[in-house]
């Protein structure tokens, strides 16, 4: 029997308008009400994943910024695994030697040099999860994210590293060119605990080797008193295939890369068809027969 479900944002629990459909609003009341623990697994900040599920009137537990920070329903902090900023300027320096984009997420906000490639970044991010969305609305969702405060311009990260009071949580890679990626991917490889994920076809996200989804979804459901073998995740991306490995009903979206495919034994619609509730629905009523 299934006594938690934890699913992945873009691309898996929002649709093509990064929504929560009522469909899916639904389901996971549902099985909330049947007291069935409910999260969401996110490589978003806290910030970004708050504003969204508050929309949708959805209250639970929040792994940020692919598990390296766990938010209880009040919004506290249970959990923060971040990388060290002597590690971060090291790992800022291999990657300013390739000349790609980066983002640096903390525990007090998310940073960008260059707004103009912020955009494109978020772009991307979004057309991956939702390939049939316009250009145009991708673009204006990318406007309402630096609008609405969720990342930060500043002239130097040097400041952000140098701030004690910050600990950086991710730093998310961008670039259109595929052999910079590589280089920066190449660069990477060279450094102990870390991990390296991707949530878009031009990206990369680099995390502390602690924070994967998989990593503080087993912590969170130890301290739950949950089993990992009845516990079920949902998802589309590698940055989602750590949490896969730990549950007992791994779930792929319709949409889902097929490595992800691969790897689980169910897979459910696409996240514009309200996959995200057709898993539920299916995982409740087999625990039924």
């Amino acid at each position: 029997m299934i006594t938690s479900i934890t699913t992945d944002m873009d691309g898996t629990l929002l649709n093509e308008n990064q929504e929560v459909s009522e469909a899916n609003k639904r389901a996971i009341l549902d099985a909330q009400s049947r007291g069935i623990e409910v999260m969401v697994a996110t490589g978003r900040s806290y910030e970004e994943a708050r504003y969204v599920l508050q929309e949708a009137g959805i209250s639970c537990d929040i792994i940020c910024v692919n598990g390296a920070e766990v938010r209880n329903k009040a919004g506290e902090i249970v959990y923060q695994a971040g990388i060290q900023s002597s590690h971060a300027k090291q790992i800022a320096s291999a990657l300013n030697d390739t000349g790609i984009y980066f983002e640096v997420y903390t525990d007090k906000g998310t940073y960008t040099e260059n707004a103009e490639m912020g955009m494109e970044l978020i772009v991307d991010i979004f057309k991956t999860a939702n390939p049939g969305v316009s250009e145009e609305y991708v673009r204006q969702v990318a406007r309402e994210r630096f609008e609405k405060g969720h990342i930060k311009l500043v002239e130097d990260y040097g400041s952000v590293f140098n701030d004690e009071s910050q600990l950086v949580y991710k730093f998310l890679v961008f670039s259109f060119d595929e052999d910079q990626l590589k280089a920066a991917n190449d660069k990477l490889a060279n450094f102990d605990g870390i991990a390296v994920t991707s949530s878009g076809k031009e990206n990369l996200e680099v995390n502390s080797i602690e924070a994967q989804k998989g990593v503080a979804l087993e912590k969170l459901l130890k301290d739950k008193g949950l089993k990992a073998e009845d516990a079920m995740a949902m998802g589309d991306n590698l940055n989602d295939l750590s949490m896969m490995k730990v549950v007992g009903r791994a779930v792929a979206m319709g949409n889902a890369l097929d490595e992800v495919k691969e790897y689980c034994d169910y897979q459910t619609a696409l996240n514009r068809e309200d996959g995200v509730a057709k898993a539920i629905r299916e995982a409740l009523a087999s625990a039924v027969k």
